[in-house]
């Protein structure tokens, strides 16, 4: 088996060429079929891809360091701009002189656009202006324009900032998202119009919900203003596995080539490998931190669940072959299962790093593939192990069959 990289060797990476003013820089280093190996640069330094990105959402990767995060591999985390952008917490950030000097994190960041997290709400109402929402029940109406979600990236100052966006549900009808895109397109060229920091970068999210025609007219109007960086945003957000590939291998390929494709909140290990194959960049996703503080990791066998009885005298490590900090630490299943059901933090703490860990190895063992050109043969020898536990289990665990899928949110 060479699913595997082994362990990580310290990497300084290549000089930093991005200036202010340039994009990013986006270097295309091979292909295998569709796969893409490249590299781009933020003034923070450079990310390699496919990458994936730890989600911060209020400006902290919950339960670890900043330099345990970078220690795992990630070379950028995203924060969240819903939030992160109340007035309080926005003079917060400007008082520590923005996220990167807040969160101790000198690396690449990515901020959402609040967009997902808006419209996830039940009370909201959407106008040309923006949404008007109520944060919590009680509070006073609060409108977010495409305009205001822009300035409020500017002030957190990340690198890679997201256009303000409707994330329509997987069962609307072409009527609404035919409606809902052409107004998601007016929003992203207001978006355009809020002058950002020197260093930062605006992504356009290309919409469309299940139609792949949809899809195609969005690509075709965000490509025309040319932007340093392109999202596919509303998967993820329960259509199930199979209807999340069919609309990536669609819209990946309409996207420019030299430039950074983001797929947004995705996902589980097997939604990151079919991502990949189908040619994009950069991921996300809260499933590796939140599942491992409800006591869930990965390994390249597949997910376990430490709750379960099985673990309970267990004296292996998660997986012996991995140099995360528990793995390579000594603690045990059986411990690690101890400390969930005693509600310690370090149980949460020892797992999450041990996701990220396993998720970061995961993208360098693609890289690794693309390089060598045989990302299709890896990706069999993938799904191979990591589904051979599931032979005669729970079909709806497997990539084709499940029905539906944890939703994104931050």
């Amino acid at each position: 088996m060479t699913c595997d990289p082994g362990p990580r060797t310290p990497d300084p990476g290549p000089s930093n060429p991005w200036t202010p003013g340039n994009g990013l820089h986006y270097q295309l280093l091979a292909k295998s079929g569709k796969a893409r190996r490249g590299r781009f640069w933020t003034q923070h330094g450079v990310v390699e891809t496919p990458a994936f990105m730890p989600v911060g959402t209020q400006a902290t990767v919950k339960c670890v360091l900043p330099q345990q995060v970078r220690d795992t591999g990630a070379d950028v985390v995203l924060a969240n701009t819903y939030h992160m952008g109340s007035p309080e917490r926005v003079q917060l950030v400007e008082r520590h002189g923005g996220l990167h000097a807040m969160m101790r994190w000198n690396h690449t960041i990515l901020t959402d656009s609040g967009g997902f997290q808006v419209f996830s709400l039940p009370d909201r109402t959407i106008t040309e202006e923006g949404v008007k929402f109520r944060f919590t029940q009680g509070d006073a109406p609060t409108v977010l324009t495409p305009e205001a979600s822009m300035d409020l990236q500017r002030r957190l100052g990340a690198d890679i900032v997201m256009a303000f966006d409707e994330c329509v549900e997987p069962t609307a009808e072409a009527k609404y998202v035919s409606e809902s895109l052409d107004r998601t397109h007016r929003w992203l060229k207001r978006c355009f119009t809020v002058k950002l920091q020197e260093h930062q970068h605006l992504f356009p999210i290309i919409q469309g919900g299940m139609f792949l025609e949809l899809r195609s007219k969005a690509v075709k109007q965000c490509v025309e203003l040319d932007a340093p960086g392109y999202a596919i945003g509303g998967v993820s957000v329960g259509e199930g596995h199979a209807a999340m590939k069919r609309v990536v291998e669609h819209t990946a390929p309409l996207l420019p080539e030299d430039k950074p494709r983001y797929l947004m909140g995705v996902g589980l290990p097997e939604d990151l490998v079919a991502s990949v194959g189908a040619g994009m960049d950069i991921h996300d996703c809260v499933i590796p931190t939140r599942y491992a503080r409800e006591g869930t990791v990965f390994t390249w066998d597949g997910k376990m669940r430490l709750q379960d009885k099985r673990f309970k005298k267990d004296r292996y490590a998660i997986d012996t072959k991995c140099a995360c900090p528990a793995c390579a630490g000594g603690f045990s299943r059986g411990y690690l299962r101890h400390l969930q059901f005693a509600d310690e933090p370090l149980g949460q703490t020892l797992m999450t790093l041990h996701n990220l860990h396993f998720y970061q190895d995961l993208m360098r063992a693609m890289r690794q593939a693309i390089e060598q050109d045989r990302f299709d043969a890896w990706r069999k020898e993938f799904e191979l192990r990591y589904f051979a536990g599931r032979q005669g289990g729970d079909e709806s665990e497997a990539p084709e069959g499940r029905r539906g899928r944890p939703q994104r949110d931050y």
